[in-house]
């Protein structure tokens, strides 16, 4: 996790080609965090993006390229993720707006013909507006939440190297996990088809 530190705030789209100006070659953990930990998105411009849904947490494309995809993910009071992976793929998270949890796993005795494996908690951290996550290929096992005492919705924003289709999700109870496909509440600023707020 960065440290805490006061960020330039840009509007989204100045924000958006401050990250793809990252050549592909220094597209790192470390480069992206050093540029999210200084620079932050303008409240103001991001709201077009912004969707809560009573269901579930709201997942709001805002930008994609070959690259990277950014989201600005919308967490009601006591929403949370299932416990998932990137893929593969680089993360990167900071907040907009509120507080999150985020609890970390590792994965033990993991067997692929009967898709079962031990979940086992390990660290965990509170996000706040001041400092920034990421997401790296030894620690990707995780769960994020908006917990109850934490009394008011939040606003996260997602940076994912290259667009992340899938994730594996794991469930603690059964000590199973499978495949599951990733969709989009909204995407650029406009609800999908179906999508109940």
């Amino acid at each position: 996790m960065a440290n805490p530190q006061a960020r330039t705030e840009l509007p989204v789209d100045a924000w958006l080609r401050g990250i793809a100006a990252i050549q592909k070659a220094d597209f790192t953990r470390d480069n992206v965090l050093r540029y999210i930990s200084h620079n932050a998105i303008d409240r103001k411009t991001l709201e077009p993006y912004v969707f809560f849904s009573s269901k579930r947490y709201a997942r709001n494309l805002i930008f994609k390229n070959e690259l990277f995809e950014c989201l600005a993910m919308c967490w009601d009071i006591g929403q949370a993720s299932s416990i998932h992976d990137h893929n593969d793929k680089l993360g990167w998270i900071y907040l907009a707006q509120g507080r999150l949890f985020v609890q970390n796993y590792s994965i033990e005795a993991r067997d692929p013909s009967r898709q079962t494996c031990r979940v086992v908690p390990t660290n965990a951290a509170q996000l706040s507006a001041n400092n920034s996550a990421y997401v790296d290929h030894d620690e990707a096992v995780h769960k994020v939440s908006n917990l109850p005492e934490y009394q008011e919705r939040a606003v996260s924003i997602h940076v994912y190297e290259r667009p992340m289709s899938q994730c594996e999700v794991y469930s603690l109870e059964t000590g199973s996990y499978q495949v599951i496909q990733l969709a989009y509440t909204s995407e650029y600023g406009k609800l999908n088809p179906g999508i109940e707020i």
